[in-house]
């Protein structure tokens, strides 16, 4: 016998990629061609500065000691150079700055720091399942707010109901945003800024994507934005710009206090990043101008072949500005996970079902753009036969 689970246990929900994997595995043991494009994980190779960075790092004893939240002070100095380069902000490294494993990391054991039972979170529906999961294991409310396309994808802030807004703690944004690849225009940012500075809310700003852009496009940082400094917390990843999703790397910036509760509750969950990968990080962000232009390009290169692809087997798939995603409504009488179901069992195809992102991304799928061009041409024309 083993006693009951929690009933905050009980109450999440399937992770979005749950059970995939094992599905994956059995059609490729039964011998089907299958095109995974489900994960944001690309099949690209990590810059020769990390792999070369963390081969030096990790002949070094003294990388293998706890490195608790300071840190490596190298990884924190070439973080505020970078964050002032790309954005033009200055943050202090000691106050302002907290390494994480991954930025999932940090997300998701925030609320243990702010909320408690009865406390809410405005959170985007559909979004990245951390936002919904940290708060309810923290014994908070997780309000979801529909991103409708009506809305640009942008959570309508002067329209949420004032009883949310009074109990809520903690509003979370992400853009460039997964799933829907949506941009949230400046004006928009600093109207959420003024927003949470009326309201007393701590502004989360998943930023994970800000280098995945295209067409001459810069997503902004928060804390470019008047305001943003004191009421925001901006968390940043080397997953998907630099190809890392394995090697668990990240960082939070924004105002001391802030950053100094998410870091006290970090201390009783874990002992901080081995400092070899921040050391291959450090080298990594130095290595930006002469890297990072060109794996961009490669996935514009995929944005625009997959685009053509589905455009051409009549499916209404926008060319994003940004993310590793296209976000494509479901063209038949059918729910999401019916039709992703159909796309795996019958063509050998996995996209994301837009509900198991949240019952607000019911009647889309998510394609990520996580293989070749050829592969993703591939994939669209199956996935046109099931529109026979």
């Amino acid at each position: 016998m083993h006693p009951e689970t929690s009933d905050r246990y009980q109450g999440l929900p399937p992770y979005p990629l749950a059970g995939i994997p094992e599905t994956r595995r059995r059609l490729l043991e039964e011998g089907v061609d299958v095109i995974d494009l489900s994960a944001g994980d690309a099949d690209l190779a990590p810059p020769p500065a990390a792999i070369k960075g963390l081969q030096e790092a990790v002949e070094d004893p003294a990388m293998s000691r706890y490195p608790f939240n300071l840190g490596l002070a190298e990884f924190r100095e070439e973080v505020v150079g970078w964050m002032k380069r790309r954005f033009g902000v200055d943050v202090d490294p000691g106050k302002e700055l907290l390494p994480l494993i991954g930025s999932k990391d940090g997300i998701a054991h925030l609320p243990f720091g702010f909320l408690d039972p009865g406390d809410a979170a405005l959170i985007p529906d559909p979004g990245y399942q951390p936002y919904k999961g940290g708060v309810w294991l923290a014994g908070g409310d997780p309000i979801l707010v529909p991103l409708k396309r009506e809305n640009q994808f942008l959570i309508p802030l002067e329209e949420l109901p004032r009883d949310d807004v009074e109990r809520s703690k903690i509003l979370y944004l992400n853009y460039p945003n997964n799933p829907t690849t949506a941009l949230a225009p400046r004006s928009y940012l600093e109207e959420a800024v003024d927003f949470c500075h009326a309201h007393d809310l701590l502004l989360v700003y998943d930023n994970a994507y800000s280098e995945i852009a295209f067409d001459g496009y810069r997503p902004p940082s928060i804390l470019e934005i008047d305001g943003g400094r004191e009421v925001s917390l901006e968390f940043h990843s080397f997953s998907k710009t630099f190809n890392m999703t394995g090697w668990r790397m990240g960082w939070a910036v924004g105002d001391a206090a802030l950053i100094g509760v998410l870091a006290k509750v970090k201390s009783f969950m874990d002992t901080g990043a081995f400092l070899g990968i921040q050391a291959a990080c450090a080298a990594t962000l130095r290595a930006w101008d002469d890297w990072v232009p060109g794996n961009i390009e490669i996935f514009r290169k995929r944005r625009d072949a997959a685009v053509e692809g589905m455009l051409e087997q009549g499916f209404d798939a926008e060319k994003p500005k940004a993310t590793m995603y296209l976000w494509v409504p479901v063209p038949t009488n059918e729910t999401s996970m019916e039709f992703c179901r159909r796309a795996l069992e019958q063509e050998g195809v996995i996209v994301l079902p837009g509900s198991s992102m949240g019952k607000g991304g019911e009647g889309y799928f998510r394609i990520a753009l996580t293989t070749t061009e050829e592969r993703l041409r591939l994939a669209a024309s199956r996935l046109g036969r099931l529109l026979a």
